[in-house]
């Protein structure tokens, strides 16, 4: 036995059957046999002449030719998209709906084809060479690994060529394949052929002025043996008139009845293998600032609401409320993060963090998420660099570790400066701080954590972006500090920047104080070089 098997890595399989147009929504499943021999013959002409000679090319495919294989078929569904292509007339244009309909398999699974036959030495040579060289099968978009299985002596076939009298199972169904005639078989009906066509010898005819004369019939062109009926166009076939190839006939297979029937998805094992990191490049003429960080994470959550909505509202991680509108509790939906790191202090970076990790559905919005439309100004385009967790992006500083930690957006207080009747400020005695200000509230949010609790705050003035000589300097009063349409609570002023030094050394990310899910109260880790 002989067996050839089939991965396809993209997980796709685009091969429309004879005789159906495009539109029908047909597959060629499994793949037939003529289209097998096709792509053997086409790869020796592109990719192994030198080393496959024809005379062995020839005795393989006479030899696959010589009887239908069987075939071994994974689970597979069967899928399509819809494209609506301009047809142009002239002045006038329209559109038409193309379907492209195609299989979908699990990329690791392979298509076992198998022959009862055991070919010589020369052409299981040739055959592996030709297999290890095919690129795709099918349409070109039908990426295809193959190679034949010495290792294995025989399959288990699902897929069978039905014998004459036999019924069909009710666990299976009948599909028509494509397939070549054995040589000895070919040479009779080509002989038939052109007997039953060719024109009739001693034909006569009258000559009238007014009539003029018959012209000869010509005898259709038939290849000279399978070989070259192989290598036929189809288009100059069906152009030709030919109802099947020269050399072709149909075959009666039966594969499963549930050959399409959707496989269950393995459940996730936990919430951990969830991606929980979506990091972008920001692409534009003009790219935003950082100062207008909370205005781009606004229109990404609004974004990534719309492509989360299949119906029945936004996926939870992005709205922040539950199917029953209540706010989620922990900060454990997501938080959209501007980075500017270049010289400048341009939004060069966009990460997307949900401690809880994004689901199928969230995954899915992330994925679809490639721009955002700039009020009065220059679109946003986003480009994603991948989906991970924070090991999987090093360059991202926000997830670095460190003892100290400074501002890259200001810090905004969720409560109001208490002050005495008479306007004295009131201080609080633990910390030196006016009770409800930026920094007395920046304290109280670190001593909710344990692992932040004892940490000392010092306000800066401004904040420095990128090296010296060509970095910015920027004040809190410059940053967009106001969710137009967002809620929460939020204290008086436009916040300010700090520099946080822990006891010991803390991981990121680190977000605090109001909006801080839209990028708001943002600090990156620095060392203590950079802050001496």
């Amino acid at each position: 036995m002989t067996v050839l098997e089939l991965r396809f890595p993209a997980g796709r399989y685009h091969a429309t059957p004879w005789g159906r147009h495009v539109n029908e929504g047909a597959v060629e499943w499994p793949p037939s046999p003529w289209r097998l021999l096709r792509t053997l013959i086409a790869t020796w002409y592109l990719k192994a002449r030198p080393e496959v000679t024809e005379e062995s090319l020839r005795s393989l495919i006479s030899s696959l030719a010589a009887q239908p294989p069987h075939f071994y078929l994974p689970k597979a569904t069967s899928s399509h998209t819809r494209h609506y292509l301009p047809i142009v007339e002239g002045k006038n244009e329209k559109t038409t709906k193309v379907f492209d309909t195609f299989i979908q398999v699990d990329p690791k699974d392979s298509v076992m084809i198998a022959w009862d036959a055991v070919l010589p030495a020369d052409q299981i040579r040739a055959l592996q060479i030709l297999a290890l060289r095919i690129g795709y099968f099918g349409r070109a978009e039908s990426l295809v690994e193959a190679r034949v299985r010495g290792d294995i002596a025989q399959i288990n076939p699902n897929a069978s060529p039905l014998s004459d009298g036999k019924e069909i199972p009710n666990s299976s169904e009948l599909v028509r394949l494509l397939s070549p005639l054995p040589d000895s078989q070919y040479d009779l009906w080509r002989t038939d052929f052109l007997a039953k066509n060719s024109a009739p010898a001693g034909s006569s005819f009258k000559s009238s002025a007014k009539k003029s004369p018959p012209k000869k019939a010509k005898t259709p062109d038939v290849p000279a043996d399978l070989f070259a009926a192989l290598q036929a166009d189809t288009g100059a076939l069906q152009a030709a008139g030919w109802n099947l190839p020269p050399g072709a006939a149909f075959v009666n297979y039966l594969r499963p009845a549930d050959s399409f029937a959707p496989a269950p998805r393995a459940p996730q094992s936990s919430r951990e293998s969830n991606p929980t990191v979506a990091r972008y490049a920001v692409v534009s003429k003009v790219p935003p600032r950082i100062t207008q960080a909370l205005f781009v994470a606004d229109k990404v959550h609004d974004a990534l609401c719309k492509w989360s909505d299949q119906g029945n509202g936004p996926a939870e991680v992005f709205s922040g409320v539950n199917q029953a509108g209540n706010p989620l509790t922990g900060h454990q939906h997501a938080h959209i993060f501007c980075e500017a790191q270049g010289p400048r202090d341009v939004i060069s970076h966009l990460t997307v963090w949900c401690p809880s990790g994004f689901d199928e559905r969230a995954s899915l919005a992330l994925r679809r998420l490639n721009r955002i439309w700039g009020h009065g100004g220059h679109d946003l385009r986003l480009v994603l660099i991948g989906l991970g967790t924070r090991e999987t992006f090093p360059d991202c500083t926000l997830f670095g570790s460190s003892t100290i930690w400074t501002s890259l957006t200001p810090f905004v207080p969720t409560r109001h400066a208490k002050t005495f009747r008479d306007g004295r400020p009131k201080i609080d005695a633990a910390t030196g701080c006016q009770v409800g200000s930026a920094g007395h509230d920046l304290l109280r949010f670190l001593s909710l954590e344990p692992n932040k609790a004892g940490a000392e705050v010092r306000q800066l003035k401004n904040l420095h972006l990128g090296n010296c000589g060509t970095g910015r300097t920027l004040r809190a009063i410059q940053f967009q500090t106001l969710r137009h349409h967002g809620g929460g609570m939020r204290g008086s002023g436009e916040g300010a920047f700090f520099s946080i030094t822990f006891p010991q050394s803390v991981t990121g990310p680190l977000a605090l104080g109001y909006a801080s899910h839209f990028g708001l109260g943002l600090f990156v880790p620095v060392t203590l070089e950079k802050n001496s």
